[in-house]
């Protein structure tokens, strides 16, 4: 007989899960496997709230598994470490991202690149090697194999640290892969949200020029005034739009809701790139004459690998690049999925597990 979530490792865990399509999270007795030799366990202080944790507590990816404890966005401080673990000590404060293993075989592990594994296990709602369910950070401990764990260096708040590990990586990584992170070049963000945001900050401290995209007129004080983004566009307005053609050195697009892309080409230059990082559900439409007329691509574009994530993490330290941030008590977390759901939200839902999730307890 198959052991219940709560019966299935040694050390017992408490967190919030869904339970059914509906996403509604309530609270959720679990296990954790023992500390083994090359692992890093942790008290959880603080979890980001991503859009994806909406797509798997309602299974709008058609994947999830139930019961679901979302959250991969996770900075804790260490309590204990395995006997061959050399990166950290106890009372380091850590994050643990999406990723909790890989192959470490293939062309993507060689390559520091754990992200794109074929066998890459993701923190919730995924299987471990063991065969059990991985639950994420809505919870109040996390074990993890070091090589999945990054520092929060010293001076990096915690709280507006802990959506760096999905939103900063997210963007990050395509602003340095594809060469848009750079002085003199002009990049478009669409999208003002949880990674839009961080886009913007990232991008400006590596030296661009930012544009930023988006449906509502109304953001456009907050991305010049309070993110420093160089100029606005108000992706509806077809003059502005016009007048913007072939104006731009490359394209981040972090929105997960479904748009239009066309609209978006057309403000590429020549032998450009639109790189893709929200997770919309509908497939693209695209016109394959709007590709070969420019020479222009679509990529994608998916966290990144932990050497990158260490590196991100760093920069935002030196860079002072926060998250901006709403901290909330973990009874709130439904209606924060509800606001998140409505976009009702600058910029980032950050759980306080360490001081309001033991109160949930029944």
């Amino acid at each position: 007989m198959a052991k219940s979530p709560e019966e299935e490792h040694p050390v017992k865990a408490f967190g919030w899960a869904a339970r059914d399509t509906s996403g509604y999270l309530s609270p959720f007795n679990f296990s954790r496997r023992a500390t083994g030799e090359g692992d890093v366990r942790l008290k959880v202080l603080y979890c980001g709230i991503c859009h994806t944790d909406l797509h798997f507590t309602k299974n709008e990816w058609n994947y999830s598994i139930y019961p679901l404890v979302p959250g991969h966005e996770i900075v804790g401080e260490v309590t204990q470490v395995g006997c061959k673990v050399q990166k950290v000590k106890v009372g380091d404060k850590v994050g643990v991202g999406s990723i909790i293993g890989a192959c470490h075989t293939c062309e993507s592990c060689v390559n520091d690149l754990e992200n794109y594994c074929p066998k890459a296990i993701v923190i919730c709602n995924g299987t471990y090697y063991d065969g059990t369910m991985t639950y994420g950070g809505y919870s109040d401990s996390m074990v993890a194999d070091e090589r999945y764990v990054v520092r929060i260096p010293d001076g990096l708040p915690l709280d507006s640290a802990a959506p760096l590990l999905c939103a900063g990586i997210t963007v990050y990584s395509p602003l340095k892969y594809f060469g848009l992170g750079e002085a003199g070049k002009h990049i478009g963000i669409v999208g003002l949200g949880g990674l839009g945001h961080v886009a913007v900050k990232f991008a400006k401290a590596l030296g661009s020029k930012v544009t930023v995209i988006s449906t509502s007129p109304g953001k456009k004080n907050e991305a010049l005034e309070l993110l420093g983004a160089d100029s606005f566009l108000v992706s509806r307005d077809q003059d502005e739009m016009q007048a913007a053609m072939g104006t731009l050195d490359g394209i981040i697009d972090t929105v997960s809701a479904d748009h239009p892309v066309m609209p978006l080409l057309g403000l590429l230059k020549c032998q450009r790139k639109l790189i893709m990082v929200g997770g919309q559900i509908e497939p693209l439409k695209l016109s394959i004459f709007s590709l070969i007329t420019g020479r222009k691509m679509v990529a994608g574009s998916g966290i990144g690998g932990m050497k990158e994530t260490q590196e991100m993490i760093d920069f935002a330290a030196k860079h002072n690049i926060k998250a901006d941030i709403e901290v909330i008590p973990m009874d709130y977390v439904n209606k924060a999925m509800e606001r998140l759901e409505k976009g009702d939200v600058r910029y980032r839902f950050v759980i306080d597990i360490r001081n309001t999730l033991a109160s949930t307890k029944p």
